[in-house]
């Protein structure tokens, strides 16, 4: 009997797969941090024969290289992927046993990369899984956007054609197994639901019930922005990644911590926003470390920025050192433990920000108080509903924009209040006084904030 195990990534929104036999067993789009995988093929007791790419990922540094290096398996990958390095080139149809009874064969699936390849698992020449990357999607397909813009367009309509492919060779039973959907901005949509089949999509999925003209344009007008930091993945994953370093960072102390803020390197709070609220050092930026800690960072720090790391434990630290590697932010230069009476010299005053709901901002309007509404959604969250008379400046340009927020008390919000606590760190590292407003946005017409679409262009800056 066969078996496949989901490996997840929750925090960059991806998932990897550990499928095999009795005794052997492939690993389709490994993690960086290969530890975890090579720990659910001991609990299996199986040896990984096989590492596969599906595509040359732009959302996270890949750890295939170095898990075939560790374990000596076949590392294969497509072959029209120009990469630097050996490895099996794998073409469309081609067939590779994993254990007795048990193969994989490739299918050329191209739409989110030119050489996208999606793999099928079969048992005894019956299909069992088909292992889709970022071709089909849980009730969409990967974006077509990330590789070069003069090819998206043709790359849309491949993927129209990959999920046809895929739809026609398949029996309605067979599982789709995505790597993208679960949070990844490599989706164009995000998966509604955990699990799926060939024939769930073909009832649902907008590439299979849509003709190729409508589903084009309408992929292509709901792409949404693209992390600054995915320019940087696709090199480092065809250059070959270097083993991963998770030694713990060195200490820092007060004195360090304050001279590099005075350095302008990244001191990073890893705390709850509630926390940070209450107390931080100046000039520290809040990026709390159970949330999409490495999406946000990655994005908004100049790539190549030091960073310090703040946390009340050890294993805080820890886990945001490894969730930062998955896309391939360099080692923490320091990091520092306990609170912020801790991190600061006895002469240095804790900073501290207001934090409160829309109904607290529709109030202080009441008052005449006349707050600065600052929005930091994306756009197209912007374009479906603001605040009337509040700027938006999304959250990953605000860094470069802070010079266009309007002088007064801002009130900064998002869709929940994550992005909303960063925003506001920023803007009290500024100098600015900010409120976060921590509240879910549908809760601001009920607070009679006048929320409706923006009539002009102009607010979708």
């Amino acid at each position: 009997m066969f078996f496949v195990d989901t490996i997840e990534t929750a925090g960059l929104g991806n998932r990897s797969y550990l499928a095999g036999g009795q005794r052997a067993a492939a690993v389709v789009d490994p993690p960086r941090d290969i530890d975890r995988v090579i720990a659910a093929a001991a609990r299996r007791g199986v040896r990984i024969a096989l590492v596969v790419e599906t595509h040359l990922h732009n959302d996270y540094v890949t750890g295939g290289l170095e898990l075939a290096r560790v374990t000596g398996a076949r590392y294969l990958v497509p072959a029209a992927a120009q990469v630097s390095f050996d490895r099996v080139a794998v073409a469309d149809g081609d067939i590779t046993p994993v254990d007795d009874g048990l193969a994989l064969r490739a299918l050329a699936t191209p739409g989110h990369t030119p050489h996208h390849t999606s793999y099928v698992l079969a048992e005894d020449g019956r299909d069992v899984a088909a292992f889709t990357g970022g071709s089909l999607l849980i009730g969409s397909v990967g974006r077509p956007d990330l590789v070069e813009p003069r090819l998206t367009a043709e790359l849309a309509r491949a993927q129209h054609a990959s999920a046809h492919r895929l739809a026609a060779e398949l029996a309605d039973s067979v599982p789709v197994l995505p790597t993208h959907g679960f949070g990844s901005f490599c989706s164009s949509s995000q998966a509604e639901g955990s699990a799926t089949t060939i024939g769930d999509e073909r009832r649902r999925n907008d590439a299979l019930v849509k003709d190729v003209d409508t589903f084009v344009a309408e992929l292509l007008a709901g792409l949404d922005d693209v992390p600054a930091y995915y320019a940087h993945m696709g090199p480092a994953n065809a250059a070959g990644p270097a083993p991963l370093d998770l030694t713990p960072p060195r200490p820092a102390d007060a004195e360090e911590i304050s001279r590099r803020l005075a350095a302008g390197e990244w001191v990073v709070d890893l705390r709850s926003r509630v926390a940070f609220a209450e107390g931080h050092v100046a000039g520290s930026f809040n990026f709390e470390g159970d949330g999409p800690l490495a999406t946000y960072l990655a994005w908004l720090i100049p790539w190549g920025r030091p960073v310090t790391l703040l946390a009340s434990t050890a294993a805080d630290i820890a886990h945001a050192q490894r969730e930062l590697s998955r896309v391939g932010m360099g080692r923490p230069v320091a990091a520092a433990t306990g609170g912020p009476e801790d991190w600061t010299g006895p002469a240095t005053a804790l900073r501290s920000l207001r934090r409160s709901d829309f109904a607290g901002l529709a109030a202080a309007r009441e008052r005449g108080e006349d707050p600065v509404v600052l929005d930091v959604r994306r756009t197209t969250e912007h374009l479906g509903g603001a605040i009337a008379g509040a700027v938006h400046i999304p959250l990953h340009e605000l860094p470069r924009r802070l010079g266009e927020v309007p002088p007064g008390v801002v009130w900064v919000h998002c869709a929940g209040g994550a992005r909303a606590a960063i925003a506001a760190s920023m803007l009290d590292a500024a100098g600015r006084e900010v409120v976060a407003v921590d509240d879910g946005f549908g809760a601001a017409a009920g607070a009679g904030l006048g929320v409706a679409a923006p009539v002009t262009a102009s607010f979708a800056t």
